[in-house]
């Protein structure tokens, strides 16, 4: 059994997020933080009849002891995106708060593995990487930032696109993963399901899927009027991948998932730097990238770029661009990570 914080817990993805993780068997304890009105959700969220404890904490004089003794801490903290913003244009706020966060990770929880949903994750987790390095406190197979949004996304976006034939989105679980980043053009899916690639391109579906994938977002920003972006989704997706780590944590064997990971500080790191360079045919890749991830003892035991050996020319021009766009977004957060001298 396992103690989780989840860190922004009063927000449009904590609540949701701590709710699924109160319903998961293999929590023991679930603290929620939040600098406001965290008492209110932690009460609402301990009626749920499961056998978790759940602890509030509320403003910066309890943060150490939200963090204390957790196994797994999950950063949903900062503001959302609205209509007409980027995830660029969320940086200025949450870098910060990232960063005020992953500093008292260090001191109160540096074991623990740390999942970054906080946008734009393309430079948030490089914030977090590079303030951990600063403190002498980084375990860089234990961050990783979440995109798992991005690859339910392809699936049930790519079970929609072939239509009657698709009749359960148990076909297409493994017809697609999703590497890169997690904003527009650093979304990269590749499809593992060739004869599924090959119907989309014959009903002129596949440039639209593509497209659908990386901005699947601005849809739900949309459709939401102002009123929030994807919050449900991205706590279902959210809660996937803990659940992957917790299950890790009880040596269960789990399937490689993708991951934004620090490949720079990764066995085998720079061996998959080098499979995703030729893919998309640069001279280097950069040192942050969604890849899949093989989890054990609820850290990265290693990484497989096998689905970066199969791809065709249009996935090879989808990377190039990825990576070209990524190493401005992750320069960003490491330039911002350098500036702060108190931490």
């Amino acid at each position: 059994m396992v103690r989780v914080t989840v860190l922004g817990a009063a927000g449009g993805i904590g609540q949701p997020l701590s709710l699924l993780l109160k319903t998961s068997p293999l929590v023991s304890q679930l603290n929620l933080y939040d600098i406001r009105n965290v008492h209110g959700v932690a009460a609402d969220i301990s009626h749920v009849n499961t056998d978790s404890k759940v602890l509030a904490f509320q403003g910066n004089e309890e943060l150490g002891a939200a963090l204390a003794g957790a196994q797994l801490v999950v950063l949903t903290a900062g503001v959302p995106r609205k209509p007409g913003m980027s995830r660029d244009d969320l940086f200025s706020i949450n870098a910060g708060i990232v960063q005020v966060l992953v500093t008292a990770f260090a001191s109160h929880s540096p074991d623990a593995c740390l999942l970054i949903i906080t946008n734009p994750v393309n430079s948030t987790v490089p914030i977090a990487v590079e303030t951990l390095k600063r403190l002498g406190k980084l375990r860089p197979n234990r961050v990783m930032g979440v995109t798992s949004l991005d690859v339910m996304r392809a699936q049930s976006f790519l079970k929609a696109a072939l239509g009657p034939e698709s009749n359960s989105i148990s076909t297409v679980e493994n017809s697609v993963t999703v590497v890169g980043g997690h904003s527009g053009p650093t979304i990269v899916p590749l499809m593992k399901n060739k004869d599924h690639q090959r119907r989309l391109r014959a009903n002129n579906k596949y440039d639209d899927y593509i497209h659908r994938v990386q901005f699947g977002g601005d849809e739900v920003v949309k459709a939401k009027a102002g009123a929030g972006s994807a919050t449900l989704s991205m706590a279902s997706a959210g809660f996937c991948f803990s659940e992957l780590v917790l299950r890790s944590i009880r040596r269960e064997p789990i399937k490689p998932y993708p991951a934004f990971v620090y490949l720079g500080g990764l066995e085998g790191g720079a061996a998959a730097g080098a499979a995703i360079a030729a893919a998309a045919s640069v001279g280097e890749a950069p040192d942050y990238f969604a890849v899949p991830v093989v989890l054990r003892d609820g850290e990265i035991s290693s990484l497989d770029t096998t689905d970066f050996k199969n791809i065709d020319n249009a996935e090879g021009g989808l990377l190039k661009t990825a990576v070209e766009v990524l190493k401005d977004n992750i320069r960003k957060g490491r330039v911002f990570a350098s500036k702060q001298t108190k931490l």
